[in-house]
């Protein structure tokens, strides 16, 4: 049993970053922010990352579920992910996007991502209308902070006034950056969770096997305990760098885990907090490297 929770999806990209746009322009690339960057591996070429390639590399890594968020960069991908889980519904929960003095959405989504790192005056609680109305209907939350504990206390107020909404802390806390820790002690808070997806973004210059994000894991284990923590892969813009199957990899095949740990943060607290009903059987493929 693995889950994902953390992939992206888009059928056009149109977001923005820092208020400039950003857009594909081809064979993996996009216009981001006044920049060139390689968004995605150069093979997508048509600058669509549908659910249909998503599910091909889960199939091949034997992922069985997966987590759609979104992110500003991609612009609101909404419309899309209702088609996505309407064409997979055993294997995708789906993240409407909250956008900042906008409207949003709840009703066929699974829940809600909050770009708080993003937010113009940084300020949490504007949102929390939203993380009551998530609590009320259901629906879990995910969300990625800035750097540190910035909006930590923020965070703990909202948590308080809403205890029973399942919150998914994105991007290991920033687990690179000062004061991430700070983030990782929210999950002792019965429905915080953390997922890990970027991790390997944020350890890049080390590159694969990855030790030092292996070790990180630990460290947040020693803090929240290893149930609270859940892999992700930030699919598919890491693949520019490593493959889906290395985003697992550099987890399942580590010696500095157990296989107990294992189980738990790639598959079994996903499911717990996700709540997927049926699990597909994913067979191993032979591959033309072996």
């Amino acid at each position: 049993m693995i889950i994902d929770a953390h992939t992206h999806l888009w059928e056009k990209q149109h977001g923005t970053v820092n208020s400039k746009p950003v857009y594909d322009i081809g064979n993996g690339k996009s216009y981001f922010g006044g920049e060139i960057r390689q968004m995605t591996p150069p093979y997508i070429i048509d600058g669509k990352n549908t659910v249909e390639k998503l599910i091909a590399n889960m199939d091949f890594a034997q992922v069985n579920c997966a987590v759609v968020t979104q992110e500003y960069i991609d612009g609101n991908q909404d419309e899309y992910l209702l088609s996505a889980k309407e064409k997979f519904p055993d294997r995708l929960k789906i993240c409407s996007l909250y956008e900042e003095n906008d409207d949003y959405r709840l009703d066929g989504f699974d829940g809600i991502k909050i770009c708080a790192a993003r937010f113009t005056n940084k300020k949490l609680t504007d949102a929390i209308d939203v993380f009551k109305k998530a609590q009320a209907s259901g629906k879990f939350v995910a969300v990625e902070f800035a750097d540190g504990d910035a909006q930590v206390g923020e965070m703990k107020e909202i948590i308080s006034e809403c205890p029973d909404v399942k919150i998914a802390i994105g991007h290991f806390g920033m687990v690179t950056r000062d004061g991430w820790k700070e983030q990782i002690k929210l999950a002792r808070n019965k429905n915080v969770y953390i997922e890990s997806g970027g991790i390997t973004w944020l350890f890049n210059s080390e590159f694969y096997p990855f030790p030092s994000a292996v070790k990180a894991v630990l460290e947040a284990a020693e803090i929240c305990g290893m149930g609270k923590l859940m892999w992700g892969s930030d699919y598919p813009r890491t693949m520019t760098a490593i493959t889906y199957k290395m985003s697992l990899d550099f987890i399942t095949k580590s010696d500095m885990l157990t296989d107990e740990d294992k189980k738990k943060f790639i598959g079994e607290n996903a499911l717990q907090f996700y709540g997927f009903k049926r699990m597909p059987d994913l067979p191993y493929v032979v591959h033309m490297a072996e």
